[in-house]
């Protein structure tokens, strides 16, 4: 039993607490004008050629969610691209291990993760979604039901790839190197006719990883999230670090409160670097990105390091590559 002066504290501290309101900017969401959508925006120069699949269906018209899977599919499927899909780099017993997710407008979200032998995931993902009462399947489980879907099993280990994992084999030390080993990731979003958006996040993950290894790119809030009253946002580069702050989620979260996508991006950057700098840890060879759209059709970038690129294509510009800001 609290005595007078327990009971006099306590009641202090409920009325502080009371008091205490959520941050709020006065900044407020643009309206959607009328020629915000169709656009679409994804990571690196390998979503150039992913935008001209997804723009195909924008430009008719066509739903977010078909944008999106269709245009990182492109990707997945060329054994060029050694981040995701065919052709994706192994983890370092030499099996290829994917994971994807995908999200629409409604918060419909399905997800595979350290799945084997389909060189698409994105499509897995969606079944997940669509077929399922579940939201992520993975391992054994994910491509037990994707063969059930109707997926082929092939090998997605090509000769380069065996190759550079061979010579990797002989001093197998794990130094991912910035904007080359960890820029395994693209990330999709796409804002259709009518104003809706959706988004997809497809990845071979690190190269050499530990087996059984799963990074944010399955992960809805942090390597991809879409909340289709305010925005979507993106994620690519580490992404253990990713995950430790739920990063796609709070860039969303930040255009909520009136931030631009730049300004929300910048600031998760921002808290990355102070989550390394309270752990003592070296960032100098650690990079990441986030890349956002808001319902206004405002688009915005901003990484870690130098390098990080993204794709855009809407009604008024053409596909073209764009340099992200950064901090370091």
């Amino acid at each position: 039993m609290m005595n007078r002066r327990e009971l006099i504290q306590s009641g202090l501290a409920l009325a502080a607490g009371a008091c205490i309101k959520p941050f709020q900017s006065n900044k407020k969401i643009a309206p959607i004008p009328s020629n915000a959508g169709p656009i679409v925006i994804s990571t690196w120069d390998a979503g150039l050629k992913a935008n001209e699949a997804a723009w195909n269906i924008l430009q008719t018209n066509g739903r977010a969610l078909d944008a999106v899977e269709a245009g990182v599919k492109i990707i997945e499927a060329d054994p060029k691209e050694r981040g995701v899909g065919l052709g994706g780099r192994p983890d370092r017993d030499g099996r290829v291990t994917l994971d994807a997710c995908i999200m629409d407008e409604y918060a419909n979200i399905g997800a595979v993760a350290c799945l084997e032998h389909i060189k698409h995931p994105i499509s897995v993902a969606r079944a997940v979604m669509e077929k399922t009462p579940h939201v992520m399947l993975v391992g054994d489980g994910a491509l037990q039901f994707a063969l059930s879907q109707g997926f082929s099993k092939e090998n997605l280990l090509v000769p380069e790839s065996e190759k550079e994992w061979k010579k990797w084999l002989k001093k197998s030390e794990y130094k991912p190197l910035v904007n080359i080993e960890n820029h395994d990731t693209i990330g999709m979003i796409a804002m259709d006719a009518n104003g809706n958006l959706s988004g997809s996040c497809t990845t071979s993950g690190m190269a050499y990883k530990m087996h059984g290894r799963v990074g944010d790119s399955p992960i809805i809030g942090a390597g991809l999230f879409v909340d289709n009253e305010v925005g979507a946002a993106v994620a690519t580069g580490h992404g253990e670090e990713v995950i430790r702050m739920s990063g796609s989620h709070l860039i969303v979260e930040l255009m909520r409160q009136g931030a631009s996508p730049e300004e929300a991006c910048r600031e998760g950057i921002n808290r990355i670097k102070r989550n390394f700098e309270k752990r003592g840890k070296d960032i100098s060879e650690t990079q990441i990105g986030f890349l956002a759209l808001n319902k206004g059709g405002e688009h915005g970038a901003y990484a870690l390091h130098k390098g990080f690129t993204f794709a855009i294509s809407s009604g008024e510009i053409n596909n073209r590559i764009e340099p992200s800001k950064f901090l370091l």
